[in-house]
């Protein structure tokens, strides 16, 4: 696949995500064209600093580095004021850039740093797991976890640029790939038939990680959010779309403390809970559940939800920051490429809906 550069066009900034086989080898000529100084700082985790460092750092010549701890126990205030701690001691100012090479959650904690540091410095994100390639580095929401809820303390802060590589992929663990997937599938389900038709019929070459096959979904996943967010940057209307399966694939994350669950497959039962949901209410076809519900099944196992009391997942719902005035907004399905926001579900509907998806009454 040649390289593709898609164009994010937001009232804050405009940047662009770019998307290639073999980009980290051009890392430093890629940050220059983006206008980035020559003061940067590069901010990692541990995990994929042993993976990829070496050629980041040949990329990047001498560029300060710091390793933070990943995974969403580590998405903390104590994680940003490591970052805090290290960019004042650099003697870091208003002229910097950070650098967030990582998953999603590096590049929510980098981010919320990078937002707050000298009231806002320069961001860019290079993502190395599939699901901050689709999803997580475009957009500009930042932030870290709370005990009673997840995300629920951020910001939104652009990037100057974002840039994917899928070859990096090659080094992710089987699940955690597959937990990136299920956020293709939801991109799928609330924008593009074709994308989600493609994930099924093309799901042996994805999962080799064949680029002819990888490469075109992320750019497609890339284009989406782009679409979404240049509309709305900071979801007062369409972008709400994006939550699809969030609301309770969050609280699945949250009652569990982040430990069980990876993202994207808290996510996937969300999914299959709100189109459950909208089968109930009248909104999607019984054939349209069942074809996501074969889909997600396809991705590989999910960890069991059986210990799970929905009604405890109804209550951190409550707690989710989409609710507003009260009221719970619920991105329900209408087809697969077509959603609707709703403002009225009860927690009795939800409740059934959770325990249809496994979770006990």
């Amino acid at each position: 696949m040649s390289p593709t550069v898609i164009q994010v066009a937001t009232t804050s900034r405009a940047y662009p995500v770019h998307v290639e086989a073999g980009l980290l080898a051009r890392l430093d000529v890629l940050l220059a064209e983006a206008g980035v100084t020559a003061q940067r700082v590069v901010v990692s985790s541990p995990t994929v600093w042993k993976a990829h460092g070496a050629s980041i750092a040949r990329a990047l010549g001498g560029s300060e580095h710091l390793l933070v701890p990943d995974g969403e126990r580590s998405k903390t205030a104590l994680t940003v004021s490591r970052i805090y701690d290290a960019l004042i001691r650099m003697a870091a100012d208003r002229s910097v850039t950070i650098v967030a090479i990582g998953g999603g959650v590096i590049g929510d904690v980098v981010g919320f740093a990078a937002a707050t540091y000298l009231r806002g410095v320069g961001l860019v994100h290079i993502p190395t797991t599939l699901l901050a390639q689709v999803d997580s580095s475009i957009g500009g929401k930042v932030g870290i976890n709370h005990a009673l809820g997840k995300n629920l303390i951020g910001s939104f802060h652009q990037p100057l640029a974002v840039f994917a590589d899928p070859e990096v992929l090659g080094t992710l663990p089987r699940r955690e790939f597959r937990a990136g997937l299920y956020e293709v599938v939801k991109y799928g389900m609330i924008a593009d038939h074709g994308l989600f038709e493609r994930v099924g019929r093309d799901l042996r070459a994805i999962v080799r990680r064949d680029q002819a096959a990888l490469a075109p979904v992320i750019a497609d996943s890339c284009r989406i959010k782009a679409r979404v967010v240049s509309e709305d940057e900071r979801e007062g209307g369409v972008r709400r779309i994006l939550n699809f399966g969030h609301t309770a694939g969050h609280a699945i994350e949250a009652v569990t403390r982040y430990r069980r669950f990876r993202h994207g497959e808290a996510v996937a039962y969300g999914m299959l809970a709100v189109a459950d949901l909208g089968v109930r209410r009248g909104v999607f076809a019984e054939a349209e559940r069942s074809a996501l519900a074969d889909l997600v099944a396809r991705l590989g196992p999910l960890p069991s939800v059986s210990d799970l009391s929905a009604q405890a997942l109804v209550e951190a719902m409550r707690r989710d920051k989409k609710v507003r005035a009260g009221r719970l907004h619920v991105v329900l399905p209408t087809g697969i490429g077509a959603t609707r926001i709703v403002n009225d579900v009860t927690d009795e509907e939800f409740a059934r809906s959770l325990c249809a998806i496994g979770t006990r009454a």
